[in-house]
């Protein structure tokens, strides 16, 4: 049966729509009722002064503070700085965070992109309310579920805490959602058109690898029958045509495809590996996709295979081919992928299936087709209810790390003996540096998962808190403002914790090998107009080292001064 043809039928629910039930009945079963309760939390949520346990990998909310305090001082994503994915998440927590200044990071930009998903998922929502409330229910509660938290579906540290990474992963899995479910659930040609360009062209700017599979899927709509080749050419036309406008207004376009060029160069390798890494990590989902496949292919066998060209399209629109391009097509982003939430769009593939076959009543692989949905579909769910509870009760016994200068982004809590480890780890790294010295000279870190260790990441906090300290000391001391910090590590948060100039020309997010290209023309004339360059020791680390051998052509004529324990500062004269 063709995608079109299921569920199109009002549910007996729809029908009596609710007679007889009570207001709150009525509101609770409301799709947009619910979109707007969601939406109200988050402004709340944004508006308190929340603190979040610490979680893995936690510096790389700091990519996005660092593109804020850039954005704000006047300089353009791609064009002023190097960025690792496309500018629209930068803008969008930008401008969040001049509306909610005092929001926790995590909780900002992990809800960035919400003003341009939220108003997609009510128009969505609505249109299939009109068919089925609860389908529209259905598609709504899952992308809430999953939008909520700042959550991977993959746990790197066992230890519960909110995921500080992999934003514009999670932002990218949203919106995939969003275009599968208006691909099968739209049939207004109008609001199709409108909203695949929409997505499309957010896709594209968040980060280049959604784009791929989206069009991958888009691709597949044509094929199959779903959209029309011209409405399909008209979306691809509104997408372009939106870019030309960017480009001719800011010439952003062009700078952020040049980037793109830029990390294919730094990110070679083989696709096989990746796939592989991504059916190990995430089995518990691509184990049983591959058992329903086959078990929804024997089906079409024994049913009897098409033998015309139409009969293969109307398969190719039915719930076996929809599932298998959408496994290939977000198992591909994933490859791309550290941190995310993996494989959520196969649930608007996977609700029209179990509608399918729920009415298969006399079919005797029913069961087996309905188990093998839950088992594809409810580990996601169950993993992101878990974990979220986890941190979520887990941060009612965590104690707040002493980092009063780090503003919100130090609003973050820790078990108590991790904070007692922290702060002893420091003065280790401080007073033993001979032995991660060592460590250097052998190119390898004082732990294979150093970034994913909740401690670790607390000890960095600390180790920033020294920095602005001891900054604030020596101009005070010396009777000296600096104009601007660069520090020699992945994140720099000193400029946007001392609301000071970050250098033009230079990346956010340093990582050595994977997201840090050449020097471009400038670069090291900009880090020479900057006051102060820092060095991190604490500990010295072989991604650091890197860091500081890359930009090194900037420390010629400084004056290197011991700026605290863990930290050196090449001072312009």
């Amino acid at each position: 049966m063709a995608m079109s043809e299921i569920g199109t039928e009002n549910s007996q629910i729809d029908g009596k729509d609710f007679i007889g039930k009570g207001a709150a009945m009525r509101l609770a079963g409301s799709p947009l009722a619910w979109i707007v309760a969601f939406a109200a939390l988050a402004v709340a949520a944004l508006i308190l002064p929340l603190r979040l346990p610490l979680g893995p990998n936690a510096w790389d909310t700091v990519v996005y503070l660092d593109a804020i305090q850039r954005i704000g001082l006047g300089q353009v994503p791609t064009i002023d700085f190097f960025a690792p994915i496309g500018p629209l998440g930068f803008y969008f927590a930008a401008g969040l965070d001049a509306v909610f200044p005092d929001a926790q990071p995590m909780l900002l930009i992990n809800w960035a992109l919400l003003p341009i998903m939220l108003p997609v998922l009510a128009l969505l929502a609505g249109e299939v309310a009109r068919r089925s409330r609860p389908q529209a229910l259905a598609l709504v509660l899952p992308f809430l579920l999953f939008a909520a938290l700042p959550i991977n579906l993959h746990g790197l540290y066992p230890s519960p805490g909110f995921d500080g990474y992999g934003f514009y992963n999670r932002h990218v899995a949203l919106q995939l959602y969003l275009l599968i479910a208006t691909l099968l659930f739209e049939p207004r040609r109008s609001l199709q058109i409108a909203l695949v360009a929409v997505l499309m062209l957010t896709l594209f700017l968040t980060k280049v690898t959604g784009a791929v599979s989206g069009t991958l899927l888009v691709g597949y709509a044509t094929l199959s029958g779903r959209m029309r080749f011209r409405d399909a050419i008209i979306a691809a036309g509104l997408v372009i045509l939106a870019l030309g406008v960017l480009e001719l207004a800011t010439g952003l376009s062009s700078a952020y495809i040049i980037d793109i060029l830029t990390l294919l160069g730094l990110n070679t390798g083989t696709l096989l590996p990746r796939f592989l890494t991504v059916a190990s990590v995430k089995f518990n989902v691509i184990g049983p996709s591959l058992i329903l496949l086959a078990v929804l292919a024997y089906a079409s066998w024994r049913d009897g295979l098409p033998a015309t060209l139409a009969g293969w399209r109307a398969l190719a629109d039915a719930p076996i081919g929809w599932f298998a391009a959408g496994l290939f097509a977000l198992a591909l982003f994933e490859t791309q992928n550290t941190g995310s939430l993996e494989f959520i769009g196969l649930w608007p593939i996977l609700l029209p299936l179990i509608l399918d076959w729920w009415e298969r009543r006399n079919d005797r692989m029913r069961p087996v087709v309905l188990v093998l949905t839950l088992a594809v579909s409810l580990p996601s769910a169950i993993i992101c209810m878990e974990r979220g509870m986890r941190a979520v009760m887990g941060g009612a016994t965590y104690v707040a790390l002493d980092v009063p200068d780090l503003g919100p982004l130090g609003r973050i809590s820790v078990k108590p003996d991790i904070a007692a480890r922290a702060a002893a780890m420091l003065d280790h790294y401080a007073t033993q540096p001979e032995g991660y010295r060592d460590l250097i000279r052998r190119d390898i870190l004082p732990s294979y998962i150093l970034y994913s260790e909740i401690d670790y990441q607390a000890t960095w906090m600390l180790e920033i808190q020294q920095a602005v300290t001891a900054i604030k000391a020596w101009e005070a001391a010396n009777k000296r403002e600096l104009n601007g910090f660069f520090t020699f590590d992945f994140v720099d948060p000193l400029n946007y914790l001392l609301q000071r100039m970050p250098p033009r020309v230079v990346p956010v997010g340093v990582d050595p090998g994977r997201s840090t290209p050449d020097l471009q023309p400038g670069t090291i004339e900009a880090l020479r107009q900057t006051d102060a360059m820092l060095m991190p020791k604490c500990p010295v680390t072989t991604p650091r080292e890197m860091i500081r051998s890359h930009f090194a052509a900037a420390l010629e004529g400084r004056e290197r001064i011991a700026l605290a324990p863990c930290w050196d500062m090449y001072l312009r004269k």
